[in-house]
């Protein structure tokens, strides 16, 4: 994984169980908005906020998230946290990502805005927002945590910055647990994911018996 010194990036974690068009639609428009010129995927083995979540195997949702982006040359997808034994933290992530890429590039963290009132539970936060640019990306049903809520944790400078990289856009109402939902229900999850996706997950008979 090659940049330029000048390059922006923007980091997207996350499950992915399954990846879906909101996902795309939504950091597509984020990149756009704040000029990024890669957006990375990388599926979490398991989230540390989720540690009992029994989610598809990391083998599967890579897979998907490769045919979800094959044809879009803005994204990639990384397996660097599917790699790792344990909890994995956004700030060992970044860190990583900070070596391989250099301290010339531009990083970005994608989180969605129900995140970001939950960033100052967030291990070494006060780091990470340091480390990074945390975005935090419209989502239905959740607006912005209050400065006050945030100072609770962060710096006044922090928490203004965190409040300030608020992109509105696109909200897209899909999760993935609808998708898995409708699944288990022999219900059609076209137009929900890409096309790939839909192939995969039926030829894979994933979420059927979940």
């Amino acid at each position: 994984m090659n940049a330029t010194p000048a390059q922006r990036v923007l980091l997207f974690g996350g499950s992915f169980d399954p990846v879906h068009h909101g996902h795309l639609i939504v950091s597509r428009h984020v990149a756009e908005r704040l000029g990024i010129e890669r957006v990375v995927l990388i599926p979490s083995r398991q989230p540390p906020h989720k540690p009992s979540v029994a989610l598809t195997s990391v083998e599967h949702r890579l897979a998907m998230c490769r045919l979800a982006v094959q044809d879009d040359a803005l994204f990639e997808v990384s397996d660097w946290e599917a790699r790792q034994t344990g909890p994995n933290y956004t700030l060992t992530t970044v860190s990583h990502f900070r070596g391989v890429l250099g301290a010339g590039v531009a990083l970005h963290w994608l989180i969605g805005m129900d995140s970001l009132a939950e960033l100052t539970t967030w291990y070494r936060a006060d780091e990470l927002v340091e480390a990074c640019t945390i975005v935090a990306a419209a989502r239905p049903g959740h607006e912005p945590p209050s400065i006050d809520h945030l100072l609770a944790r962060f710096s006044a400078a922090q928490a203004r910055r965190l409040l300030d990289q608020v992109v509105s856009g696109p909200r897209i109402d899909i999760a993935s647990t609808e998708i898995r939902g409708r699944v288990r229900a022999g219900r059609s999850i076209r137009y929900l994911v890409p096309e790939s996706v839909r192939a995969y997950i039926e030829s894979h008979r994933l979420y059927a018996g979940t």
